[in-house]
């Protein structure tokens, strides 16, 4: 089944397109241990996430958050190398946990390339400087309401992978909230790296 979640009125587009009919239950069982070289570089997800926690190369995406946020506030540009590198780790990201999410079932590249999951920011014309500038207060709400999503999430993934085991297929009812709360926080995240400017919309869709 294929699911395009372009979000017309926000700059962050997330596409899945999602395992149908009969899963790979051997790679299904084996999820949680074959994900963990790419927990280590982009993070957890769906699995055992963590808000805090984005692996070694999100963390290098994050410091270097730090680097822009000085550059956008001074001269309203954001450096196109960190930006290049944020969206790289994203992409990445994005792969990964849907990977580990069991929407698809093939293995996920180490950095770029064609995977049924993707994502696309659309980069602002004119910065806002103003929110910039309280970009970590403006994410309170989220990172709150997150915590609650991430880990009814996560509890939706343990019942997944159970069906997937028994019965060979991902629960169709599960699906739309475990996929909107990996949009949900793949767009906090950019939000959170100052690739977007908009605020994030409260919603699963």
């Amino acid at each position: 089944m294929a699911h395009d979640y372009p979000l017309t009125q926000y700059p962050v587009a997330i596409s899945i397109d999602a395992a149908a009919g009969e899963r790979n239950r051997l790679t299904a069982f084996l999820r949680p241990i074959l994900s963990i070289p790419h927990m280590m570089l982009v993070g957890p997800g769906a699995w055992i996430h963590r808000l805090d926690s984005a692996g070694l190369v999100g963390a290098a995406a994050y410091v270097l958050a730090i680097v822009n946020w000085f550059a956008i506030l001074v001269t309203g540009e954001s450096i196109k190398g960190i930006r290049d590198f944020q969206l790289y780790y994203l992409r990445w990201r994005t792969r990964a946990v849907a990977y580990m999410a069991l929407f698809v079932d093939p293995y996920p590249p180490f950095g770029d390339g064609p995977y049924p999951a993707t994502i696309a920011v659309t980069e602002p014309t004119v910065r806002d400087r103003p929110t910039i500038a309280v970009r970590l207060i403006l994410a309170v709400p989220h990172l709150v309401v997150l915590f609650f999503l991430v880990f009814a999430w996560v509890l939706c993934t343990v019942i997944a992978w159970f069906a997937i085991l028994f019965g060979g297929t991902y629960p169709a009812s599960l699906y739309p909230f475990a996929s909107g709360t990996m949009r949900w926080t793949l767009r906090v995240e950019a939000y959170l790296l100052l690739l977007v400017d908009e605020y994030p919309p409260f919603t699963l869709e």
